[in-house]
C-alpha cells in the first residue's frame, strides 16, 4: 500500500492495475475478499484483505455495473445486491437494482430489475432474505422486491413521497436515502432526507409488500440520511445529514415507533464552512458504525471530513464524545469495521481512495494516521 492522492488518481493507469491484479491469489488462508461498490461504469471491485497487517491489495473488477451506491448481503452472504444509480435501465428511467451470486470471492449475476425512480442509492434485504427494498434518492421513492434464492421479482410494491422540507437547496422536493429493517424483524423504515422523517412500514416476507405504520419526524431541515440499530435492541440511531447532527433514538418493539431522546452534534457551534471547491456539499453527515459489543459508535461527516468517536451505553445507547479522526481522503461516503474489529475502512469518495486506520477494541480508539490504497470513486465497502 501507499500514500496517494487524488491529483495522482489516474483512471487509465488504475483500470489497467486493477484487470493486472486480478490474477492475484484469492487461496491465502490469511487473506479475506472485500468488495467496493464504485460510482463508475466499473462497477463493483475486489480487494484482498490481509487482517495481521491491515493492507488491501486490488484484485479486479467483480461486477460490470454502472454506478454503484451501496452493495449488502443476503443473511447467508451467499447472494450479494447492488443499488445502481444510473438514469435508465430496461429503456425506463429508473435505477437498478442487481443480484449476484458469490463464488469463491467472485461474482455472478444473476438478475437486474428497475428500480421506482432514478436516483437509486440504497438497498437493504430483510433478515429472513426475502424482501429487498430499494431507496431513489432522486425520486424520492421507495420500492420492494421479493427474492428467491438470489433473484430479484419485478418491483413488487412502491411509494412516491410527497413532503418536502424547509431548505430550498437540498429540500425541494422529497429524497428518500436509506431503509432498514428492525431487530425483530417485524418493522422496514426508510429514511427521507427531502422530508425530514423517517418512514416506517411493516411488511410481509411472504409478498414483499409493505403497508404504512407511521413516522418519525425529525427537526425541520435536519435531513435524515441514514438509521442504525444498536445491539441493545432498544437503540437506534439517525444521522442528520444537513445538520451533521445524530437522533438518538428508543425503538419501540410493540408498534416500531421512534421517539427521540436526544441530539448529539458532530461540529462545534458556529463551525466555519470549507471551500465549496472542496466540498460542494458542506459541512454534511453521512453514516455510522457501531462495534459488535454496543460499546463504542462512530460517525462520520463530509466537508472538514472526520469521524467522531463516542462511547456508548450499552444499556442505553448514550453517546459520550471520544475523539475526531481524519478520514485519510475527502468525502467519507461509507467506513466499516473489518471483521476483526481491529481496523477501520473507509471509503473516500472525493479522493479516490481507501483508508485504513488502526483500532483498539479495549479502548475504541482509532489511530490519528492511516494507510491508503486508490479505488475509483468508492462508495460502499462489504467484507466477504
Amino acid at each position: 500500500m501507499r500514500i496517494v492522492s487524488r491529483r495522482d488518481f489516474v483512471m487509465s493507469a488504475s483500470a489497467a492495475a486493477l484487470a493486472a491484479a486480478a490474477t492475484k491469489s484469492f487461496s491465502a488462508p490469511h487473506m479475506r475478499r472485500v468488495f467496493v461498490a464504485s460510482g463508475t461504469p466499473t462497477g463493483i471491485l475486489s480487494f484482498d484483505w490481509n487482517p495481521f497487517r491491515g493492507e488491501l491489495a486490488a484484485a479486479g473488477v467483480a461486477a460490470n455495473v454502472s454506478t454503484v451506491d451501496w452493495i449488502c448481503f443476503s443473511p447467508d452472504r451467499k447472494f450479494l445486491f447492488a443499488a445502481c444509480e444510473v438514469d435508465s435501465f430496461n429503456g425506463k428511467p429508473t435505477g437498478e437494482l442487481a443480484s449476484f451470486r458469490v463464488v469463491g470471492g467472485k461474482l455472478e449475476q444473476i438478475s437486474g430489475q428497475n428500480s421506482a425512480s432514478k436516483g437509486t442509492c440504497h438497498c437493504a434485504i430483510d433478515h429472513t432474505g426475502s424482501v429487498l427494498i430499494a431507496a431513489d434518492y432522486g425520486g424520492g421513492s421507495v420500492a420492494s422486491f421479493k427474492v428467491t434464492d438470489g433473484k430479484l421479482s419485478p418491483l413488487v410494491w412502491s411509494e412516491h413521497y410527497t413532503v418536502h422540507g424547509p431548505n430550498p437547496d437540498r429540500q425541494e422536493a422529497a429524497h428518500a436515502h436509506f431503509a432498514s429493517f428492525s431487530p425483530d424483524n417485524r418493522f422496514a423504515y426508510v429514511n427521507d432526507l427531502g422530508g425530514d422523517m423517517i418512514h416506517i412500514y411493516t411488511f410481509s416476507p411472504e409478498t414483499a409488500t409493505l403497508k404504512n405504520a407511521g413516522a418519525y419526524k425529525s427537526e425541520p431541515g435536519a435531513g435524515p440520511r441514514t438509521l442504525h440499530f444498536h445491539p441493545n435492541g432498544t437503540t437506534a440511531y439517525s444521522m442528520n445529514e444537513m445538520t451533521s447532527s445524530v437522533d438518538v433514538l428508543k425503538w419501540n418493539q410493540a408498534d416500531g415507533s421512534l421517539t427521540r431522546v436526544d441530539t448529539v452534534h458532530l461540529l462545534p457551534p458556529n463551525a466555519p464552512l470549507p471551500d465549496p471547491k472542496d466540498a460542494p456539499q458542506g459541512n454534511t453527515g453521512c453514516d455510522t458504525v457501531i462495534a459488535k459489543d454496543g460499546r463504542f459508535a462512530y460517525f462520520a461527516n463530509r466537508g472538514t471530513d472526520f469521524l467522531y468517536s463516542f462511547k456508548a451505553d450499552r444499556a442505553t445507547g448514550a453517546l459520550s464524545p471520544m475523539e475526531r479522526t481524519g478520514t485519510g481522503g475527502k468525502t467519507p461516503r461509507n467506513f466499516t469495521l473489518d471483521p476483526s474489529e481491529r481496523w477501520m475502512l473507509v471509503a473516500d469518495q472525493n479522493s479516490s481512495n481507501l483508508a485504513v486506520f488502526a483500532r483498539d477494541p479495549a479502548t475504541g480508539k482509532l489511530a490519528n494516521e492511516g494507510k491508503t490504497v486508490a479505488c475509483p470513486t468508492p462508495m460502499c465497502i462489504l467484507f466477504t
